[in-house]
């Protein structure tokens, strides 16, 4: 005959149910963390689910047949004196002109980006105060994407630091939050241009990389011209930072 012990028995049954309510707890928890964690980055993983359903579908592909498409329909709504003047005109020559913006700009057609670039005070870092610089760069990147104290510009020889935000506290006044939500996208080819007082600067990304934030190789400077893009890596996190690194090309005044 076998004796079953009504208290063990009874204490067996009350780890598994404390085991059982810890794990329903842990899962409730996690569930929390991942809503929260998504409605604080919602702009910019709508950005990423977006421009991936764009790339799937092929939107944004075909500007030239969308434009010609376009002309058509105008064309048969056009009486036969308009298509002649019309005619006439897309017989001049097109002036291969390009209007240089006033302020210091970087454009990533890639991932579909013009954005302002602006300074932060290099004061902090000749006295190496860290804590300011850094608050420094966090007030600046309010208005843009933020050229890293102490690298070279694209006029000069070296490396041009540019950092910006992949995402930020959605409560935060800047308009600039997350216009690096999709640096990873950019791919080893892509051309990027950074304008910079009048000039055309144009940059081939020739690697990009996910390093650690210790990692401090990616500011120092480099005997040839290079552009080095740096930003929060995952998205919403502050674990790592995604590197692009692209070589100079040419420059068009």
């Amino acid at each position: 005959m076998i004796h079953i012990d009504p208290e063990k028995n009874q204490e067996v049954k009350s780890v598994k149910t404390i085991f059982k309510d810890a794990g329903k707890q842990i899962a409730v928890s996690l569930c929390v963390l991942v809503v929260v964690f998504f409605a604080m980055n919602w702009s910019a993983y709508y950005q990423i689910v977006k421009h991936k359903i764009d790339v799937f579908l092929g939107i944004g592909t075909e500007e030239s047949m969308n434009s010609a498409v376009t002309d058509q329909v105008i064309e048969e709504k056009l009486t036969a004196t308009d298509k002649n003047a019309l005619k006439a005109v897309k017989e001049i020559p097109e002036l291969n002109l390009e209007i240089m913006p006033p302020d210091e700009r970087l454009v990533i057609p890639r991932i579909n980006q013009n954005i302002p670039v602006v300074t932060a005070s290099s004061s902090n870092l000749i006295d190496r105060n860290w804590g300011a610089l850094e608050k420094d760069i966090q007030n600046s990147l309010k208005n843009g994407v933020v050229h890293y104290p102490g690298t070279s510009w694209p006029s000069q020889t070296g490396n041009t630091v540019i950092t910006g935000h992949s995402s930020y506290f959605p409560w935060d006044p800047g308009r600039f939050k997350d216009v690096f939500a999709l640096l990873n996208d950019v791919m080893v080819g892509d051309k990027i241009a950074f304008y910079y007082k009048q000039h055309k600067y144009i940059y081939q990304v020739s690697d990009k990389k996910i390093v650690m934030p210790s990692n401090i190789d990616i500011l120092k400077q480099t005997t040839d011209k290079k552009l080095t893009l740096i930003t929060c890596y995952p998205v919403g996190t502050n674990l790592k930072r995604l590197v692009v690194i692209a070589d100079f090309i040419e420059e068009q005044i």
